[in-house]
């Protein structure tokens, strides 16, 4: 069985103090002698003690912790993301806790109301469609909350022009000549995937061309996986008709899919299929065959949705611009 945690009034037993002395080296160091703190200190040392944080919060009325709510932390891109919101949370003294929705409403909705019931001091989340409507519920309880990578006009965001880097993938696949291109990831529940999709077709119509006639869209069975992306294209390649000759894929994930089915069936790249990512995870440049992809400040994009979450008042919406990144594959 674990040890008992030792108390505040331990510590002051064995250093000889009030447990009021021991409260003011924890809380206001500076009121206390050099030697008294001296003491309680290796009194701490001695006991291993732990401050009770939760208690701690309680009595403060203000927690330190902070939600994150994610799609999926095994994807670098929500790591990455993680890594940034962890990074401010740091400098004003702030813990993050943090988990995967997979996509799953019910399991979203079963952390948020966990992340509540702890009393976090806010919440960050990449949301699903029910989402908005769960975290303004929450605002009613004096729990605030910041969507990341997404848009809405009830609630704060920080998020990237995805129209924009839709826009600037398709149109260097057009200045290359393709004109049969196929989007890999079509979702209309994810609003990324719309957004792309959106920015695609306004490419191809500035190009004076149809985008029904240049653009094909495909779904995938598991949203932005590689598995899903290889597979995916495998089926592309095996249906009658002419191929695409460019695909553009939802993330850089689902083109590490492609690239592996590719490569399998000996397919040369970019002369019989170019590819285009979306992210830029920081292996896109060092595969056999680097990836282009359309880079987002991902660590940039944390930082500023647990700054905003911490500093309110400033813009609601902060939007960052992507930027395509050409590589080998295209």
């Amino acid at each position: 069985m674990p040890k008992e945690r030792a108390s505040v009034k331990d510590v002051a037993e064995l250093a000889g103090v009030s447990v009021g002395t021991v409260s003011n080296v924890l809380n206001r160091p500076e009121t206390v002698s050099d030697r008294t703190r001296a003491k309680v200190e290796a009194a701490m040392s001695e006991l291993r003690f732990l401050r009770n944080a939760s208690a701690r919060q309680l009595r403060a009325g203000v927690s330190t912790t902070v939600g994150a709510v994610l799609i999926d932390l095994g994807n670098p891109f929500y790591t990455e993301i993680a890594r940034g919101i962890e990074d401010r949370l740091a400098i004003d003294g702030l813990t993050l806790m943090l988990c995967s929705s997979d996509e799953d409403a019910r399991r979203e909705a079963g952390f948020l109301r966990q992340f509540a019931e702890h009393g976090v001091r806010g919440m960050l989340v990449t949301p699903m469609a029910a989402t908005t409507e769960r975290l303004l519920d929450l605002r009613e309880l004096g729990i605030e909350s910041v969507l990341i990578d997404a848009a809405s006009d009830l609630l704060p965001t920080v998020r990237v022009d995805h129209i924009s880097g839709g826009r600037q993938a398709v149109t260097h696949l057009l200045e290359r000549g393709h004109r049969r291109i196929l989007f890999l990831g079509d979702d209309p529940n994810l609003q990324q995937s719309r957004h792309r999709l959106r920015g695609a077709i306004e490419a191809v119509a500035a190009a004076g061309l149809s985008p029904d006639e240049v653009l094909t869209t495909l779904p995938l069975s598991v949203m932005g996986s590689a598995a899903a992306g290889e597979a995916a294209i495998l089926a592309v390649l095996e249906a009658p008709g002419p191929r695409p000759t460019a695909v553009f894929c939802l993330n850089d994930m689902v083109a590490l899919g492609v690239l592996r089915a590719l490569r399998r069936r000996g397919i040369p790249i970019p002369e019989q299929l170019a590819i285009v990512g979306y992210d830029d995870l920081y292996w896109a440049g060092e595969l056999a065959t680097p990836l282009s992809s359309v880079r987002q400040p991902m660590r940039q994009l944390g930082w500023a949705a647990a700054d905003l979450l911490l500093s309110p008042g400033g813009d609601s919406d902060k939007v960052f611009e992507p930027e395509l990144v050409v590589r080998a594959s295209s």
